[in-house]
């Protein structure tokens, strides 16, 4: 059996089908089986010419599922499918005299069906037809990002935990899961770095989830990311406008500009969390302080929090990260102990 797999390097675009033509027989004599896979985060209906191409050409067109969404589309476009589900046998005699048969996947993609095929061609004893993988629609990036809002919905209104959290119950975790987030960055590790980012997702979409049913003011995930799309083309104006930006310092400029008349601020400080870690928040007033152009001397006070306060100026002049520099030291000191503890237990 010789396998082939379509491929195009460019996503085609979704087209409307001709009518049918005259099937056009194999040249091989052998047949052809077109494995035609779709994607369930496509509209039903759009897919590529290729895949419109095979299904008007085929001699039959086979789909083992009955509740396929792409049936109705295909059967008013004229393609006649037959609900069936052939064994690799019936498949391959079916295209006997070099017939080609489609076989619409379904979203399991028919490990049974391909698994038989590969079977009967490893017996030898059996002239196999080309066996075609065609994909009839792509995932667009992000697609994914639909299955998480459908499995959100689901454990919203089937899990007994998660239907009764409230955006309150669900702050800590938020919190929890940033930390361990800035963790995995800063330790590197790839594997962790993706699973943290899925638990910060899946933060925003559970929160996003609950506003939903909010009796006086919902709003969807769509809206979430409706606003943030907004914001980004609003303060990105060199990408999305006419200015122009040949450096960070003046996207940065851009940036502030944009977000100060957005915000309309009475006050450098309004929009800065206090609730934050206290190096985070003295940086953060530094930062503020400085972008804004503002002289404004360090509060004179004694004690150990005036001279951490100073020292979050400081770092924040520099261009470091004081809690990431007071993590690293910390982990040092962490280490040390551990080696300490190891030769007294020696």
């Amino acid at each position: 059996m010789r396998y082939v797999r379509s491929v195009n390097t460019t996503r085609p675009e979704p087209t409307t089908p001709e009518p049918p033509t005259t099937p056009r027989a194999d040249a091989t004599g052998t047949g052809r089986i077109v494995l035609l896979t779709t994607s369930h985060r496509v509209a039903p209906g759009l897919l590529s010419w290729p895949a419109w191409q095979a299904l008007r050409t085929a001699d039959r067109v086979l789909c083992s599922d009955g509740a396929h969404p792409q049936l109705p589309y295909l059967r008013e476009a004229g393609t006649a499918v037959d609900e069936a589900a052939p064994t690799a046998q019936e498949l391959v005699d079916a295209c006997a005299g070099g017939r080609t048969v489609v076989v619409v996947a379904t979203g399991e993609g028919e490990p049974t069906l391909t698994d038989g095929l590969a079977r009967l061609a490893g017996s030898g004893r059996v002239a196999m037809p080309e066996l075609e993988l065609l994909p009839a629609s792509y995932d667009l990036p992000g697609a994914r990002l639909l299955d998480l809002v459908q499995v959100m919905d689901r454990i919203r209104a089937e899990c007994v935990w998660s239907s009764r959290k409230t955006h309150e119950g669900l702050a800590k975790y938020a919190i929890e899961e940033a930390y361990e987030l800035v963790e995995a960055i800063e330790q590197g590790d790839r594997d962790e770095l993706r699973e943290e980012l899925g638990d910060v997702l899946l933060q925003v979409v559970f929160h996003a989830r609950i506003a939903e049913e909010d009796p006086e003011a919902p709003f969807s995930i769509d809206d979430v990311a409706g606003g943030i799309v907004a914001k980004l083309i609003h303060r990105h104006p060199h990408v999305f406008g006419d200015e122009t930006a040949s450096t960070p310092e003046e996207v940065k400029e851009h940036w502030l500009r944009t977000k100060a008349i957005e915000k309309r601020r009475e006050s450098v400080t309004d929009g800065v969390p206090l609730g934050q870690p206290g190096l985070a928040l003295a940086a953060k007033l530094a930062s503020r302080v400085h972008n804004a152009g503002l002289d404004v001397p360090l509060p004179a006070g004694e004690g150990i929090g005036y001279e951490l306060l100073a020292l979050a100026a400081r770092a924040e002049a520099e261009g470091v990260d004081p809690e990431a520099a007071l993590r690293v030291a910390a982990r040092a000191y962490r280490d040390a102990i551990r080696e300490t503890e190891g030769e007294e237990r020696r």
